[in-house]
């Protein structure tokens, strides 16, 4: 029966037309009613098929969840296990969130109805290892989180299958991986792995992912990078190495092999930059050695590296740049040196200051003196960050910041004036196996940096550990003096405004009263002559006695000797007996 103007039946009259018909809605409505219900301590968006469970302190995996759920978030609760067919009615989950719980165990078969599953995350719980064959049935896997769980080993095969899976994050105390515990992740272009500072690099493991791209190593204890680290990475664009606490150096050849474009190796314990390692890598973009123990970058620190834009040293020792030490990055944009003990630095560490567009100085006891004339004189034109840079000098500068110094170049920083060297005494002598210092007093502003040309002209500077080294206040401590110490030492002191230098003879005495021992050139002469003495001596000797066995005649050749016998037997007579010696 249809209402007047209408197109349907009347709800009204329906049960009266047809009592049947009635029964059967009311128990689709029923059974609507019941698959709209929503677990406890979840809610649930029925028009994207999500189910979130978060942080509702559940000890274990809801037993009813909706069929239809398409992503299912059940981290920062109290579940330990994950149970044979806990999640078996969720066949079309593509995405399971189960981050931050106490799970220590999965059983075989737990995950094997989630055929269609392609993110699961379980970083944040307690497993110790992942049985090889327990993700296997999730061959749409594309995300797979294993971070922050104390992982011990990883078997052989244990990621059989998953030859879809792109991103893969593993930790945090690795001690073994098996050389075949990566083997089939043909896909893989993500890995991140923490081990525990007793393990080792898993280089054979590693030479299994012929498509990585991107890979973030941490945690190790080891104190060099060994060459060939990587092998079989040829497609790796980014490495990471991070907290190795140990790690001092890198072997010439640990990243051989290797076209990175993004280099990373933080919150190790590296002293100098390591050039030698990154020489070949003439297309990376950006080098991040930030918060290592670098005290000094050196002159020939970084070799050409053409295409390297971003370079970042931030939060560590660095307290001098050398002249020249940047002078290999050519396309060079962004330096950052946040948060270490640079004074100053100088236009002549730059390739070149117009091209520099980001400058980070903040946190660094700066002298705001001529040398940083370059900087303010860019005016907008250089961008400053993170942070404010202040000025820690000289007098009223300090505490003002060096961006708002004026726009002309070097407009309100402190001059400089060119050093002056004077050497209290012209000769300096000493006792062979003695000490001396050798003074030299430098003045000027900034304060210049003193440096000495020794005799042979090897160049000594501050921080230089040897029997020979530059004291703090300048002068030139010679520890156990020898000969060959001996000569013209000169000191030189430079600031960003000039040099002076200013020359000091040494000499060295063997003992009270003697002459002194002169360089190696008056000791070989000496030495010269003494041989021709020594020769000329022994000639006349033999000359000598030539002419006196000349003079005395042939040489008797034979002689005779008469021996007595003792008598015996009382026997008085004695008996003569003569022999004949042939004498030479």
């Amino acid at each position: 029966m249809l209402l007047p103007g209408t197109a349907r039946p009347c709800p009204l009259c329906l049960p009266v037309m047809c009592p049947a018909l009635s029964l059967v809605l009311l128990a689709c409505v029923c059974a609507c009613g019941v698959s709209q219900d929503c677990p406890p301590s979840c809610e649930c968006g029925w028009g994207n098929g999500t189910v979130s469970c978060r942080g509702g302190e559940l000890p274990a995996i809801p037993g009813w969840l909706p069929p239809a759920t398409r992503m299912l978030d059940l981290s920062g609760n109290l579940i330990a296990s994950v149970g044979r067919g806990a999640l078996a009615n969720l066949s079309e989950l593509l995405e399971l969130d189960l981050r931050d719980n106490l799970i220590s165990n999965m059983e075989p078969g737990a995950l094997s109805s989630l055929g269609r599953l392609q993110i699961l995350r379980l970083d944040g719980n307690r497993l110790k290892t992942v049985w090889p064959g327990t993700l296997a049935s999730m061959a749409n896997l594309t995300t797979l989180g294993l971070s922050r769980n104390p992982l011990l080993l990883l078997l052989d095969d244990t990621f059989q299958g998953l030859d879809n899976l792109g991103s893969l994050d593993l930790g945090e105390e690795l001690v073994y991986v098996g050389a075949r515990a990566f083997e089939g992740l043909v896909g893989l272009h993500h890995l991140s792995l923490t081990q525990a500072e007793t393990g080792t690099l898993p280089s054979a493991a590693l030479s299994r992912l012929p498509g990585l791209e991107t890979l973030r190593v941490s945690g190790l204890g080891a104190t060099l990078l060994a060459g060939d680290s990587f092998p079989g990475l040829a497609r790796l664009r980014e490495l990471r190495v991070e907290s190795w606490r140990s790690l001092e150096s890198l072997h010439r050849d640990a990243l051989a092999g290797l076209n990175l474009t993004t280099l990373a190796i933080t919150r190790c314990n590296l002293s100098r930059v390591p050039g030698e390692a990154l020489a070949h890598l003439v297309y990376l973009r950006s080098l991040d050695l930030s918060h290592n123990p670098v005290v000094t970058m050196a002159g020939d620190a970084l070799p050409g590296l053409p295409r390297l834009a971003e370079l970042r040293l931030v939060g560590g020792l660095l307290s001098h740049i050398q002249a020249g030490a940047l002078h290999g990055l050519g396309s060079l944009r962004l330096l950052d040196v946040t948060g270490n003990r640079l004074a100053t630095l100088e236009a002549g560490a730059l390739p070149s200051v117009g091209g520099l567009a980001w400058l980070g100085l903040a946190s660094n006891p700066l002298a705001c003196d001529c040398r940083l004339a370059w900087a303010v004189g860019r005016g907008r034109g250089l961008e400053w960050g993170p942070g404010p840079t202040v000025c820690a000098g000289p007098g009223d500068l300090r505490g003002r910041e060096l961006a708002e110094l004026g726009q002309g170049r070097g407009a309100g920083l402190s001059a400089c004036t060119k050093p002056t060297v004077r050497a209290e005494a012209g000769v300096v002598t000493v006792g062979e196996g003695q000490t001396v210092s050798l003074p030299c007093q430098a003045q000027g502003e900034p304060r210049p940096t003193v440096s000495w040309t020794t005799p042979a002209g090897s160049q000594l500077g501050p921080g230089d550990a040897s029997r020979l080294r530059v004291l703090p206040d300048g002068s030139l401590q010679v520890r156990l003096a020898q000969a060959w110490d001996a000569g013209v030492y000169v000191c030189t002191a430079s600031n960003a405004a000039g040099t002076h230098s200013a020359p000091t003879r040494l000499l060295v005495w063997t003992g009270p009263g003697s002459s002194p021992v002169l360089g190696p050139q008056a000791l070989w002469v000496v030495m010269s002559l003494g041989l021709a003495c020594f020769l000329g001596v022994t000639g006349l000797c033999f000359t000598m006695l030539l002419v006196w066995s000349r003079w005395q005649g042939p040489i008797k050749r034979n002689s005779s000797v008469e021996v007595l016998r003792n008598p015996s037997n009382s026997d008085t007579q004695s008996e003569a007996i003569k022999y004949t010696t042939k004498m030479l």
